[in-house]
């Protein structure tokens, strides 16, 4: 890949300095903002045939856009990521644009490729009960056993993420009615923690051997460091074998099948949009697009004029 012009890899660095600062993204946002960018401002330089500092920047077209994505999708890129890492060219000329007063339009009306988003794929009801009933199984050590029914009872019964989870301290416990967690982006959420969940976490915390101090993470490695996100993807890989359950059951599953139970019992969306700390109501509205999906199923399995 063609490296950018210095001129424009520090305009890049300003602008995830600004993203990072004022809109708080995530690390794995920024690597993400970075590679993508770069990469394009890369093509710049080997498209035009010249080192682009800051001011051929605004001089990009529509002609030079059309190009970037048609090299691309050569590589066979999916539509998807072509469509992401759009996203983060426009915004880094929005950004650069109003910062220099010129005009982005040619590449801020480039149309993203269309693709077809993929819906959550949540657990049935009673898969998601055997997956919290069977965890405890996979190890044979009493404490890691009740460590791994509380981390994913917090991922079923509070719609957690996992890092969230992970994220506890020893402060945090014993659990309260309502938990404050940070999320993506530093977004502040208020979840309610339901009495099955506190005493999952009680049952951990009375059979860990290690310090759960305030100021130590709650969830805890056999050797005493920071439960690591890979050890509950794997009681889960363990658990979905067992259960004869699909490989899209996984930690992340949990929390799509705490928001897609919560719909179809009747839950508000905005109030499950809160809950789950999704910035755009859009992000949650895939939800209802499951719950359709279920209904046509039965639909055609049921109704006699679709047979």
């Amino acid at each position: 890949m063609t490296l950018p012009s210095a001129g424009a890899n520090a305009a890049l660095m300003d602008w995830l300095d600004a993203e990072r600062a004022l809109k708080g993204a995530a690390d794995n946002t920024i690597e993400a903002y970075r590679r993508d960018v770069a990469e394009f401002l890369g093509f710049l330089n080997q498209h035009k045939g010249e080192s682009q500092g800051l001011s051929p920047l605004k001089e990009v077209g529509i002609s030079d856009m059309r190009a970037w994505m048609a090299e691309a999708r050569s590589g066979e890129i999916s539509a998807r990521s072509l469509a992401r890492k759009l996203s983060a060219v426009k915004s880094f000329f929005r950004w650069r644009s109003e910062r220099e007063g010129f005009d982005a339009t040619a590449v801020l009306s480039t149309r993203s490729p269309k693709f077809q988003r993929k819906l959550p794929r949540p657990l049935a009801e009673d898969a998601a009960r055997k997956v919290l009933e069977t965890a405890e199984f996979q190890s044979r050590e009493p404490w890691v056993s009740a460590r791994d029914t509380a981390v994913i009872t917090l991922l079923y019964g509070c719609g957690l993420r996992i890092s969230e989870a992970l994220g506890l301290m020893g402060r945090d416990a014993p659990l309260p009615d309502v938990l404050r967690i940070l999320g993506k982006g530093g977004k502040e959420r208020i979840v309610p923690v339901l009495p099955a969940a506190r005493v999952a976490v009680e049952a951990y915390r009375r059979l860990c051997p290690h310090p759960l101090d305030a100021g130590l993470p709650l969830f805890r490695g056999v050797r005493g460091g920071k439960l690591s996100p890979r050890i509950i993807q794997q009681v889960m890989a363990d658990t979905r074998a067992q259960l004869g359950l699909p490989a899209t059951a996984t930690p992340h599953a949990l929390r799509h099948s705490f928001a897609t139970h919560l719909l179809n019992a009747g839950g508000d969306l905005r109030a499950i949009q809160e809950l789950l700390g999704h910035a755009s109501l859009s992000t949650t509205q895939a939800y209802t697009a499951v719950d359709t999906a279920r209904l046509m199923e039965v639909y055609e399995a049921s109704h006699p004029r679709a047979r």
